[in-house]
């Protein structure tokens, strides 16, 4: 019982913080006017249907058309066959979809016809007969024991299929009884609102993150669920003394004057998870570039001496960073495809352990993942399931000075573009002056270094040049005004 989860509550938002042995592992926001939508039901209607992709735009009431695939419909299914999308979905059709995925970037959300309803010990498929069990429980006695008390539960006339979650070995015959006549009751509650009503609606909205935390995110290992905000508490306790009432007693009220998330250092963490460079005990660093395609993780030894070899060290460092990239994955939300680039290591036996060691690192997370071993370049290739925005996707945005490059031009080369600028300039118009409004740092350089080449270009068209500063400019901007 080593793990506290912290609720800080505000009108705007919830944030979540997961700590294990004191460190923040794992961080969630949610913001009143952005939920996500994973988890909602709605009933869409097809907007348009793409044979060439053997997928369909479906509109469900957002902004931006909805994706979904030939392979998230169940109607397309056949024993030994997949049906084209064509023959399956028209346009104008209405159809219950669930959000599997938010909406990322400019991307839509992505959706399936395969509803599926999160219990607390189960997951409901009203459209399946099977009995499921999570991939985290191993031990094969213990799966078929809980098929068997599943089974054993379940009414005569069996509706939908199950799948049974990890913490379903430790719940009562009452409790799992409970969650199958919620399940249900919630799927007949589904059901009743999408009949004989127009597309697009709003069907089912997912639990908000405070209930979720409930739900999906305490355990067994969970010693105590900290609130700080005293409505948001006592809808908590009361929906958990209905529905997750082994956890009922571990939600309490923070109702100190020092803020929650400062007491135990989570804003911080907050503000490191959003820098590129996580310092390692040891003295090394990770650097941490997230871009649209991918996110690279590079490992550096930095100031780090194990005292003993140059190879002992570097094995050290990278034993290190394993354990760091596994929770910086979860405190950034990292998802997609990554790159680890690990210190070089010639031994077999030392890129053996750190592997090891990942992986090991990893089994905290609760989100599905692979991890391929070394290539031939000493790279380490994972993959991580992205169904939110990232960390800094949801706190962040785009430098409007570079754009989100990282990177400005410097003030030089925006000088060489402005005389490249007034070149072009003298040649289409016949002005009396040309006046330059730029930043200051790039005034400053007329005025110094790039006097002389200001003064030759002048001379060359034959007009005086004049220099304003624009204290709203950036380095990067500028105008040539003709006088």
């Amino acid at each position: 019982m080593s793990e506290e989860i912290l609720i800080n509550v505000t009108p705007q938002e919830t944030r979540v913080a997961v700590l294990y042995l004191g460190a923040v592992q794992e961080l969630h926001i949610e913001r009143t006017s952005q939920r996500g939508l994973v988890g909602n039901v709605y009933l869409g209607k097809v907007s348009r249907v793409l044979p060439g992709m053997q997928s369909a735009f479906i509109d469900i009431g957002l902004d931006r058309a909805a994706f979904l695939h030939v392979g998230d419909i169940l109607e397309a299914r056949c024993d030994h066959c997949q049906r084209p999308i064509e023959k399956v979905l028209h346009e104008g059709q209405s159809i219950l979809v669930q959000v599997i995925k938010d909406p990322i970037g400019a991307k839509g959300a992505r959706l399936s016809t395969q509803i599926s309803m999160a219990g607390r010990f189960l997951v409901f498929l009203p459209q399946e007969t099977r009995i499921g069990i999570s991939q985290k429980i191993e031990d094969e006695s213990e799966r078929e024991m809980l098929r068997e008390r599943l089974t054993r539960i379940l009414p005569e006339v069996q509706r939908g299929g199950f799948i049974i979650r990890t913490m379903a070995h430790v719940a009562e015959d009452t409790e799992l009884e409970a969650d199958v006549e919620y399940l249900h009751t919630l799927w007949d509650a589904i059901q009743a609102r999408s009949e004989n009503r127009p597309g697009p609606a709003l069907i089912y909205q997912e639990l908000d993150l405070a209930h979720r935390v409930l739900r999906d995110f305490s355990s067994s290992e969970t010693s105590r669920i900290l609130v700080d905000s005293r409505e948001t508490f006592l809808k908590m306790d009361a929906f958990a003394a209905e529905f997750t009432r082994n956890v009922a007693g571990k939600i309490s009220h923070y109702a100190a004057e020092r803020p929650l998330f400062d007491l135990y250092g989570v804003e911080d963490e907050i503000e490191r998870a959003l820098g590129r460079r996580v310092d390692l005990k040891s003295g090394g660093y990770l650097i941490v570039d997230q871009t649209e395609a991918l996110t690279t993780i590079d490992v550096n030894t930095g100031s780090f001496i194990s005292g003993r070899s140059f190879d002992e060290t570097i094995f050290k460092t990278n034993l290190e960073a394993a354990q760091t990239i596994a929770r910086q994955l979860r405190l950034r939300n990292l998802g997609g495809i990554i790159i680890l680039d690990f210190i070089d290591m010639d031994s077999p036996e030392h890129k053996a352990a750190v592997l090891a060691e990942l992986s090991k690192a990893l089994t905290r997370d609760r989100t599905r993942m692979t991890i391929n071993g070394f290539t031939s370049l000493g790279l380490v290739e994972m993959t991580r399931k992205r169904t939110r925005e990232s960390l800094t996707r949801v706190l962040c945005e785009s430098c409007p000075t570079c754009q989100g490059r990282g990177q400005i031009k410097t003030a030089q080369t925006t000088c060489y573009e402005i005389l490249r600028a007034l070149m072009r300039e003298a040649r289409q118009f016949n002005a009396r002056e040309f006046r330059i409004l730029a930043s200051q740092t790039v005034i400053d350089l007329f005025l110094d270094e790039e006097s002389q080449s200001l003064a030759q270009l002048s001379d060359f068209i034959g007009k005086p040049v004049s220099l304003q500063v624009e204290s709203l400019f950036t380095q990067e901007q500028y105008d040539i005004i003709l006088l």
